[in-house]
């Protein structure tokens, strides 16, 4: 099997406000989009956020379970939680010895983390040794 592309699919119920969030907040450029979806350009693959009728996909058909996390790297984390604070978006910027998170959420409340590429990178290096 000869890989393509990889992307990410988000299903959402806040459609319109999650397009916004990725194209005006994240400034994501899109790929290609319509009524129902739109691709974003996620730097080396893509990020497809999807309309959905999020409980036809739950076992137990709660609204605010989380199955996954957007990961982000990002050159420093603090500037990029700080800009989006001052856009009012909730974030939780934590420091940790392996490096440095900022997690917040999209309008429908998908999780996604920003992550220092250069704690990233090394851990890629150290595990390579």
């Amino acid at each position: 099997m000869k890989i393509e592309r990889i992307g990410v699919i988000l299903y959402v119920k806040a459609y319109q406000e999650c397009v916004r969030f990725y194209t005006e907040i994240l400034n994501l450029p899109i790929l290609f989009q319509n009524e129902e979806l739109t691709s974003f350009d996620l730097f080396g693959t893509y990020l497809m956020v999807e309309k959905e009728d999020r409980s036809a996909y739950l076992e137990d058909n709660s609204e605010n379970r989380n199955y996954s996390c957007l990961r982000i790297n990002v050159a420093d984390v603090k500037e990029a939680s700080n800009a989006l604070k001052k856009q009012n978006i909730e974030v939780d910027y934590q420091e940790h010895a392996w490096g440095k998170v900022a997690k917040f959420k999209d309008p429908d409340g998908n999780l996604i983390a920003f992550k220092d590429e250069e704690s990233f990178v090394k851990q890629i290096e150290d595990y390579k040794k």
